[in-house]
């Protein structure tokens, strides 16, 4: 949070924003501004995994918009070329920002391009969240077993604008409304209370568990410092004989 805010205390001390968390510690690499961009580079840490013989599989995020990247077709080839333990996930929320599915791309089933590669693929329903576990556990199976890559199609969709400046008008509120009825937190939560997993009072506890951890984390971003003037260049090295930066 301190890291969306811009303060010094943020992951990458207020200068990476919201494009740059990352945790080594957790095997989170982060995000990329670069539309398509982290999907040749999860390839690279699939290789890497399996040059160093461990069990450890890449899971690699993208939306839809990034499979009409050169990078995704790259990558996929490289990776069932290779045999490499990475699961390629789209989450295909069917906007690329405010361009729908249908408009940019000629086969609106991503899943089955991973035919062009004989790679595994799935399409999976995104508003089921036991199904969505199930079918990565498959993929993952198939990575640490036989050392071979998956591309899972996430169908879901985006509730609200791709920023705070988008309207959204490009949508109709029916359709918006048609997906909201499948909203996967509350039909995940309507199974759990179904199958007397837990209960509406477990619940509320645990909602408001979660609301004050988040509280507190912005009480924490908001009290942080901002960082000092002096680290503008800290990072950067300078050519200081030629006045630029490098």
């Amino acid at each position: 949070m301190a890291e969306l805010f811009g303060k010094a205390t943020g992951c990458s001390k207020g200068k990476g924003g919201s494009m740059h968390m990352f945790d080594k510690s957790l095997g989170f690499l982060g995000g990329h501004a670069i539309v398509g961009g982290q999907i040749a580079l999860a390839t690279g840490t699939a290789f890497a995994t399996k040059y160093q013989d461990t069990d450890h599989v890449t899971l690699c995020y993208f939306g839809e918009a990034a499979v009409n990247q050169g990078a995704f077709h790259e990558s996929l080839n490289m990776a069932q070329l290779w045999k490499l333990p990475c699961i390629y996930i789209c989450e295909n929320n069917q906007y690329g920002m405010g361009t729908s599915l249908a408009r940019a791309m000629s086969l609106s089933d991503i899943s089955k391009k991973a035919c062009a590669y004989e790679m595994a693929s799935e399409f999976v329903d995104g508003m089921d969240v036991l199904a969505v576990r199930e079918a990565t556990l498959r993929a993952v199976e198939r990575a640490r077993k036989d050392y071979l890559p998956t591309l899972l199609e996430i169908r879901t969709y985006r509730f609200m604008g791709h920023s705070m400046s988008d309207p959204g008008n490009y949508r109709t509120r029916a359709e918006i409304e048609k997906y909201q009825e499948r909203d996967p937190i509350k039909l995940f939560v309507a199974s759990l209370i179904e199958e007397q997993i837990t209960d509406e009072a477990t619940l509320e506890k645990l909602d408001k568990e979660v609301r004050d951890e988040v509280e507190d984390a912005v009480r924490f971003a908001e009290e942080s410092p901002l960082p000092p003037p002096e680290d503008l260049y800290t990072g950067v090295r300078r050519k200081a004989q030629e006045g630029e930066l490098v």
